[in-house]
């Protein structure tokens, strides 16, 4: 094994845990990237081109007819090999998180339509299923077997959000594990169905699944019930005949107890496992070798790469397969660098110079590993990362068409997980709801002061109800670092003196003077 050490240009920080590389006649194809696609990539897939250990990201194009594909991170990947030609083949997208964390439960094929030396377009198809559907989830994995003559995909584990009637304000985007159903999916007919086996007690995610002919094959995993990663290694076979296929399952010995780990092909019967971790709080820097010959498999350990001491001490680590023997590392940046988001990456090649020719088989892998993102976890925990195939074969690409996101505005500038203010405490990976109105986006208002800026309500410290009145009334805001400020230079408002009305003088009462003779004559009449 050889450890090779590849710099990014202007682009590292798209490459974040959970993306998933494909491999298209050759060509490695990056999905997955952090954030919302720009202007510049609004397919938000990208070719990778690597020379002279630097590497580099084109923006590729989507046919006319092709539907919106967010970008799903930890999603389930396998390819799906034509029947007429082996060379020609798609892959089936399943499930994954969006940027905004929500999961989704939809199923994409995506195909080559057209390559020249500048320009590669693909077709992206969603694909509707009836029957036992399986929920939205990630960290699961999905693999297609072949039995008498006939093809079938399976799709097993991974984790979802709580259900709705159980989530709470505090807990309202926790997750669970999925139950262990084996889900066979016929996408011919748009067809799914469910099934039980007793063998499979426990929920398992970031598991890894190598396919052969009829049988697949499990190994590890994470368990969120009981916090534990399962010894087990279990053998499902699905026999397919002209009435419902049957589906068993066997437990057998020799299993290693991993999640996070990635898989990739050195022959037709060889496999390398690479990477993971043994714990919450312990990486797994040993490599096995895999090898199924005659409905078997066998599982020993191997001559592990040198280690540089930065892929030792990391506190995490993510990838993916890039095919024929090779794995794409990628482990935290220092925070010294200019860069937020950075990453170093790394080119693991399993194989030696000699070995390195183009081989094709019907075997399928598919690696992943755990949902949550470093600030969601204590050190080591599992870092949300790896799907599969792909190859680090260059292309012939113009720097001219390179995409380079300095060139696009920083979307974190105006979205919802923006740093509002000195002590704001809003991240995406940790970000619970506060307010009973918050769903996937925390509460923001804006600020008044300048040309106005939005801050997180509840960095604010600002109660439920004085949001809902903020929000319905017409009035100004000012956050907490601006409203000493805006008093300050506020004018004083002019205050109007209210004119009093003079009162009126009271009216003297007029009397009246009688004379001598008037006042006899009223005194002789009173007493008459």
């Amino acid at each position: 094994m050889s450890l090779q050490m590849v710099s990014t240009v202007s682009n590292s920080s798209l490459l974040q845990p959970g993306f998933s590389l494909l491999n298209f006649d050759g060509h490695v194809c990056f999905f997955g990237q952090k954030g919302w696609p720009k202007r510049s990539c609004p397919t938000g897939v990208f070719l990778l081109d690597i020379k002279q250990n630097e590497l580099k990201m084109k923006p590729a194009f989507f046919s006319k007819d092709s539907c919106y594909l967010p970008p799903l991170r930890y999603p389930a990947v396998c390819a799906l090999r034509s029947h007429a030609r082996a060379d020609e083949y798609q892959y089936i997208i399943h499930g994954g998180k969006t940027p905004n964390n929500d999961l989704s439960d939809k199923i994409y094929f995506m195909s080559l339509v057209s390559k020249t030396s500048k320009k590669m377009t693909f077709q992206c198809i969603e694909k509707d299923l009836g029957g036992d559907v399986p929920e939205a989830r990630y960290g699961h994995t999905i693999n297609v077997v072949h039995s008498k003559g006939k093809s079938i995909s399976v799709l097993f584990g991974g984790r979802s959000y709580t259900p709705l009637a159980q989530r709470t304000t505090e807990k309202w985007n926790s997750v669970v594990d999925c139950l262990p159903s084996v889900y066979l999916i016929d996408f011919e007919f748009g067809c799914c169905t469910s099934y039980i086996l007793p063998e499979l007690q426990d929920g398992l995610s970031f598991h890894v699944s190598v396919a052969r002919d009829d049988t697949i094959y499990i190994l590890g995993g994470h368990s969120l019930q009981n916090n534990t990663r399962s010894p087990n290694l279990y053998k499902l076979k699905i026999d397919l005949p002209l009435g419902s296929p049957a589906v068993t399952c066997t437990i057998l010995p020799g299993g290693v107890s991993v999640s996070s780990a990635i898989v990739t092909q050195i022959s037709d019967t060889e496999f390398v496992l690479v990477g993971g971790y043994h714990s919450d709080n312990q990486k797994r820097l040993v490599c096995n070798t895999i090898v199924l010959e005659d409905n078997k498999i066998e599982i020993v350990e191997s001559v592990s790469p040198e280690w540089t001491p930065d892929i030792k001490h990391c506190r995490m680590w993510f990838g993916c397969d890039m095919g024929k023997g090779s794995v794409l590392l990628g482990i935290p940046g220092a925070n010294k660098q200019l860069i937020p988001d950075a990453n170093y990456f790394y080119i693991l090649r399993c194989k030696g110079a000699e070995e390195d020719k183009e081989e094709e088989s019907i075997t399928q892998i598919c690696s992943q590993t755990s949902s949550e993102d470093p600030g969601d976890s204590t050190p080591f925990e599992d870092s949300e990362e790896f799907c599969f195939s792909a190859e680090a074969n260059s292309f012939d690409v113009d720097d001219a068409d390179t995409y380079n996101e300095d060139d696009e505005e920083d979307e974190s500038e105006t979205g919802y997980w923006i740093t509002c203010c000195a002590s704001c405490n809003i991240d995406i990976n940790t970000w619970v709801p506060f307010y009973s109105t918050e769903l996937n986006k925390p509460a923001m208002i804006l600020c008044s002061s300048g040309a106005g800026h939005w801050v997180h309500a509840q960095c604010m410290d600002l109660s439920e109800t004085m949001l809902l009145r903020l929000s319905e009334a017409n009035v100004k805001y000012f956050c907490n670092e601006h409203v000493d400020l805006n008093k300050g230079l506020q004018t004083p408002q002019k205050v109007v003196c209210l004119k009093k009305q003079p009162m009126k003088p009271l009216r003297k009462k007029k009397t009246m003077k009688l004379s001598t003779s008037t006042k006899k004559s009223f005194l002789r009449r009173l007493f008459e």
